[in-house]
């Protein structure tokens, strides 16, 4: 079947199974792996990306339900890397592996989006879907908190 897309702002057709995970039609078919595959049963976070900016965990979101809709993925959050999130992300060295920072900082543009003006417990219950093996939640609350000023 073929679907009909946007990713990251470029529209795109592409020839899936309906029921095919989101998360493969973007790294399988459009070529895209900022996004990552963590657990494939949506309980870790790593494969957030936003529908008609929702996050979602793409996993098992099925490519289907995005036909027609604006999906954004890591690599369309900013052309240049400079997106608020990703350089509090960086100026505060949050990651340590890395492998769920790109679902850690589109959960959290998904959040300043909503509430420019997060608290600390409003980060951690909309932070909590996403988990970090290595633990840097507190550089990740930080982040937030930093972003959210830039922001204002």
């Amino acid at each position: 079947m073929t679907i009909d897309i946007n990713i990251n702002g470029k529209a795109l057709t592409l020839d899936a199974d309906p029921d095919m995970p989101l998360l493969w039609a973007i790294r399988d078919l459009a070529g895209m792996t900022g996004t990552k595959f963590g657990c494939g049963k949506a309980l870790c976070g790593a494969c957030t990306v936003h529908v008609d900016g929702q996050p979602v965990l793409s996993c098992a979101y099925p490519v289907s339900a995005a036909a027609g809709k604006a999906v954004t993925t890591i690599e369309g959050l900013s052309a240049d890397g400079n997106h608020p999130v990703q350089v509090a992300w960086r100026e505060l060295n949050v990651p340590q592996c890395g492998y769920c920072q790109p679902g850690q900082i589109m959960a959290a543009v998904a959040l300043l989006d909503k509430n420019p003006t997060p608290t600390d417990e409003d980060i951690d219950n909309a932070m909590s879907g996403n988990i970090c093996r290595c633990g840097t939640y507190t550089r990740i609350r930080a982040a937030i908190h930093k972003a959210a000023g830039v922001k204002s």
